[in-house]
């Protein structure tokens, strides 16, 4: 019988290992990019982006509507702030079950259509993942917090005080207070680096590693692509509980200013980070972090020493250049591309005041808006765009305390206002609520909806959305920008910042006027290769030309050309 059928079970093995080969390269182009190197991303904050049922609050069936938006826009992949069940204490970020979804946003057969819709359009879902904390409401955590000797107990950071009414050491919570709240029930106070209702898990505890792998398996298989992580810095504490060295002055929560040396960024970080990217290679999936790093040094550490940790750290870096300066914004960039890893670039998200107020002077914040869009969309790496940004939508900041929803603003007012200024309702047209919802939205929609909406912008060629829909097909048509390596120009220039992208004898040039004033700047393209060459326009703004490789710039003016020889 062994001989009868060795021959199909050689052509069975040959036809395995042939579709094992397949699987492992079906998503590697063919310069050897992943799907992800390709892809625009999204940051969509789901209680904000489209009301379908008209309650006040964003669903995924919202999101789900707007698919072919999202689609036409050229986005590729959705990161969808947290949407599991939660108390709502930190709008998510405080999950009681991570493997539902919250009733507000809908059900999980919401969830899979959204996913099925998404892959109709070409858009992957990206769940943001709370890996440093869970809810107290939490069943893992209410069971941890029944007693000392409870299966789950070892699940959290749980320790004796100093002393009676004195914490286990000067650790300070990042939202205000002391980072330790004492359960009177069992007499021990219980670790949160966030709100005290955002208990620290245990990753030291194999059983907590074990539970976040499975649930990340669980959401790959129903046709996730990957995660963005939060707060991955802070996964680990020091297990002798040193004391943070005291700075001067007082932060805005009133607090004394702490150095976070014994309670962020330890070596273990990184075994957890390995872990998760092995699951997520499983299923082609890809990690996004949230990686606040002082410099390029710390920040590569994160990709891995054998880049099998983020495929993605986010370079927070590059939104902390909150002035128009090429100087600053090469010297960033210059560093990012010579890193070991692939650049992430962003500009803004749920916890950065908008790009339209951090970067508008007053004046011309429409066309510093398509100035910005232009510049990190035409760079080497992956940019995250965040929700509205394409539109120029504005943040509307709370007034008055009482008017206060993020309980950062709420503990730390006037000082600190909190986040909800960044986090208001998409603006989709000029009917009430800016179209978003027939009733009250949670947050409210400020005055500007009426002009900065994706109705009233689609139809104007000169809108900022049109400007980022111009560049975005540029960007995933053509090999210079999705392809070519990065090369600044004309390095001393302090108004415009140019650069070239470049492949295989095919170049972008890519010029910004970063001023107020009309510009000029000529190019010596002959020393980049490219001798008698021409700038044919592909995109730029009204007023911006070239003749030969002089580029004639307006105010704050774009000229994205092909480089001809």
């Amino acid at each position: 019988m062994a001989k009868r059928f060795s021959p199909i079970l050689s052509f069975l093995l040959v036809l395995g290992c042939s579709l094992s080969i397949v699987a492992q390269t079906k998503s590697t182009d063919a310069e050897g990019h992943q799907w992800w190197q390709h892809a625009v991303f999204y940051e969509i904050y789901p209680r904000s982006y489209a009301d379908s049922n008209n309650d006040g609050i964003g669903d995924l069936k919202g999101i789900t509507s707007k698919m072919a938006y999202l689609h036409d826009l050229g986005v590729d992949a959705i990161w969808v702030s947290p949407c599991f069940p939660s108390p709502q204490v930190d709008f998510g970020y405080d999950v009681s079950d991570y493997e539902n979804i919250d009733p507000m946003y809908g059900t999980l057969a919401d969830f899979d259509r959204m996913v099925a819709e998404g892959k109709k359009h070409g858009v992957r879902i990206i769940l943001d993942f709370v890996v440093n904390h869970s809810s107290d409401q939490h069943q893992w955590f209410i069971d941890s917090k029944s007693s000392r000797t409870t299966p789950h107990r070892d699940w959290y950071i749980w320790r004796d005080g100093k002393g009676p009414g004195q914490p286990p050491n000067n650790w300070i919570s990042i939202f205000g207070g002391s980072a330790w709240k004492l359960d009177p029930a069992t007499g021990q106070y219980y670790y949160h680096f966030f709100y005290a209702e955002q208990p620290d898990l245990n990753w030291r505890n194999p059983a907590v590693e074990k539970a976040m792998l499975d649930i990340n398996r669980w959401w790959y298989k129903r046709g996730v692509s990957g995660f963005r992580l939060d707060a991955v810095d802070t996964l680990f504490e020091d297990p002798k509980l040193t004391d943070d060295p005291v700075l001067p002055g007082t932060n805005k929560q009133g607090d004394p200013n702490l150095e976070n040396k014994y309670n962020t960024k330890f070596p273990e970080v990184h075994d957890v980070l390995q872990k998760l990217r092995k699951v997520a290679d499983e299923s082609d999936a890809v990690l996004i972090g949230e990686t606040w790093t002082a410099d390029i040094n710390e920040l590569n550490q994160y990709y891995g020493e054998h880049s099998n940790e983020l495929q993605m750290p986010m370079d927070f870096m590059f939104t902390m250049v909150n002035t128009l300066s090429p100087p600053e914004f090469r010297r960033q960039i210059a560093a990012v591309d010579e890193a070991g890893g692939w650049p992430v670039y962003v500009i803004g998200n749920h916890d950065i005041v908008r790009s339209y107020n951090r970067y508008g002077d007053g004046k011309n914040n429409d066309a510093i808006a398509k100035l910005m869009g232009a510049f990190y969309l035409t760079l080497r790496g992956t940019p995250i765009m965040y929700y509205g940004e394409e539109i120029g939508m504005e943040n509307n900041d709370p007034k008055r305390k009482e008017d206060v929803k993020d309980p950062i603003g709420r503990t730390g007012w006037p000082q600190e206002i909190g986040r909800d200024g960044e986090r208001t309702p998409m603006q989709w047209n000029t009917d009430t609520n800016a179209g978003f919802s027939k009733k009250d939205p949670w947050l409210p929609v400020p005055l500007s909806y009426k002009t900065h909406n994706v109705a009233t912008e689609s139809k104007d060629p000169d809108s900022v959305l049109n400007m980022y829909k111009k560049v975005l097909a540029l960007r995933h048509t053509n090999k210079a920008l999705l392809e070519g390596s990065y090369t600044a120009l004309n390095d001393n220039d302090a108004n415009i910042m140019s650069y070239l992208r470049s492949y295989k004898g095919k170049a972008v040039l890519v010029a910004l006027n970063m001023s107020a004033s009309p510009q000029k700047a000529t190019f010596n393209l002959a020393e980049k290769g490219f001798a008698s060459a021409d700038l044919k326009s592909l995109v730029a703004t009204p007023q911006s030309s070239a003749k030969g490789t002089e580029v004639t710039l307006e105010p704050f003016g774009v000229f994205i050309a092909d480089v001809t020889k």
